[in-house]
């Protein structure tokens, strides 16, 4: 089975060894007021660890911050312990124990997230699936997968294969990711343009709630018996229930695959270009544009031109017909045909991410942002975060590509760098690095949702963007606090997320 593996050495290659005490940066979680009994109760259920790395490796995810105080031996919470239940009825009786003992619980697996959203804001216990793994049931005349939500992607993906399915899900963190994370994120993968995002693919879910009981939502396709309660569930962010195990839907393996690459005068004639083929239902499963500077950095440009990549799965008169749509909207538009070993390179280093952990052992301040926006809003979206991040004291570079396209418009994903006074790493550069990020954060996202982008697309909110939940969402952000306290009134699952107000303390972040 797959293992997820950590984004950093803890002390990098400055700091303390791993293998000595980790410390949290926050240290304000309040202990269980009997921890000897809970830790009996929870040993009683499932495997439970209170070693203390263990404690650490399941404290953190992807976030850059996270990553930032890896180097200084320190994770942003500590929590009690770490259990491993191995079916629902033991998930049931974690959450039970864990309520009686009004401790909170974080629902973590991969831990691939880059929000923060597997930080354990106030301690309580981690909860981590990946012992509840493998496909269940597969139904091969409907195309739906039964698969456990601890499943690595890898692994369902070379199960599907003796079926000669696919569920057509490839975050880039593919490798390290689970079942259970993309749909609690709202995840979206690489081939979104034909196959769509995680909550196109589910067909019913099995959720564990506060009170520990299970229900099952969904099982068939296109129900009308009041609101969709899977959505509920799908990019919660663990706040609201524990998904257990999934239905989701998958395709055929693809009998053919075809590619293309070209470069566009500018990056506005490309991202015409796209939606002028997507509006023809012309849809690709990979449909990616880089503006001039990440083109240039990665993808064959000569620092003036946009890059475009396209690739596609499917029965041959079908893929033969969408790549003749994009070549003509392309051609449309001033495009050249670039060499199609574009999308060859694009495919062999797609999941790389070791560039942005080099530049943050370095100091640098780095993240990415992804926002989806209308295409009439598209181009504006690009122009304002370019600027308002430039604008920020300390800010170096930043670039875009879209990613991901829909019928009414795109995902735009943006990566900004910013440095600060000095490369060391200790609290006083920390402090700084961390008001820099903040500054960047802010300006980035704000210059989105001004000029009519959304808040999130695919990265989900956590810890990161929850300050900015209310001015996304307006009004109708009473109704998600309105069900999180009739799902879970005692705010037992993940407590500190998705901008969620909270009793069990302030939430230490920005």
């Amino acid at each position: 089975m797959t293992r997820p593996t950590p984004p950093i050495e803890f002390g990098g290659d400055s700091g303390d060894s791993s293998k000595g005490t980790i410390t949290a940066r926050w240290q304000y979680a309040p202990a269980p007021r009997d921890a000897k009994a809970l830790l009996g109760d929870l040993a009683a259920i499932c495997p439970t660890s209170t070693a203390h790395l263990e404690l650490a490796e399941h404290a953190r995810d992807w976030w850059p911050l996270a990553m930032r105080w890896a180097l200084q031996s320190q994770v942003p919470q500590l929590p009690v312990a770490v259990v491993s239940p191995r079916d629902t009825a033991e998930v049931q009786r974690v959450v039970r124990a864990c309520a009686a003992h009004d401790v909170p619980v974080t629902v973590t697996a991969g831990r691939s997230g880059v929000s923060g959203a597997s930080v354990p804001m106030f301690g309580g216990v981690v909860l981590d699936m990946t012992a509840m793994a493998g496909v269940v049931s597969v139904d091969r005349a409907s195309g739906v997968v039964e698969v456990l939500a601890g499943t690595f992607g890898p692994d369902l993906e070379h199960e599907l294969e003796r079926h000669r399915l696919t569920v057509g899900h490839f975050p880039q963190s593919f490798d390290i990711s689970t079942v259970g994370g993309w749909i609690a994120c709202l995840g979206a993968g690489q081939f979104s343009t034909r196959y769509g995002k995680i909550d196109e693919m589910v067909v019913g879910l099995e959720v564990v709630l506060a009170d520990g009981s299970v229900i099952r939502t969904g099982g068939a396709p296109a129900a009308a018996h009041g609101p969709d309660v899977s959505s509920m569930f799908i990019g919660s962010e663990g706040t609201l229930g524990v998904v257990t195990r999934a239905w989701l839907r998958a395709h055929d393996v693809a009998p053919v695959r075809r590619k293309a690459a070209y470069f566009f005068p500018s990056f506005a004639d490309g991202v015409k270009a796209m939606r002028e083929a997507i509006r023809a239902h012309a849809t690709p499963a990979v449909l990616r544009l880089y503006d001039a500077v990440e083109a240039q950095r990665s993808h064959g440009g000569d620092g003036t031109n946009s890059t475009l990549i396209v690739l596609d799965d499917g029965e041959h008169e079908i893929v033969d017909a969408t790549l003749a749509v994009v070549d003509r909207c392309a051609r449309t538009h001033g495009a050249v045909t670039a060499p199609e070993e574009r999308v060859d390179h694009w495919l062999a280093h797609r999941n790389d991410t070791s560039g942005l952990q080099a530049l943050t052992k370095k100091g640098f301040v780095i993240d990415t942002m992804e926002v989806a926006a209308p295409w009439s809003k598209l181009g504006d979206v690009y122009t304002a975060v370019l600027a308002a991040t430039r604008a920020v004291e300390g800010a170096r570079n930043v670039s875009a590509h879209v990613s991901h396209s829909y019928l009414d418009g795109a995902c735009i994903y943006f990566t900004f760098v910013g440095q600060i006074s000095s490369r060391e790493i200790n609290d006083s550069t920390t402090a700084e690095h961390h008001a820099l990020y903040v500054a960047m954060w802010n300006a980035a996202q704000r210059a989105a949702m001004s000029a009519g982008g959304n808040l999130a697309h695919h990265h989900g909110v956590g810890l990161n963007r929850g300050r900015f939940m209310r001015e996304a969402m307006g009004e109708s952000f009473n109704v998600l606090v309105a069900l999180k306290h009739a799902l879970d009134p005692n705010d037992l699952f993940n407590p500190g997320k998705l901008g969620l107000p909270t009793a069990r303390g302030e939430v230490a972040f920005p």
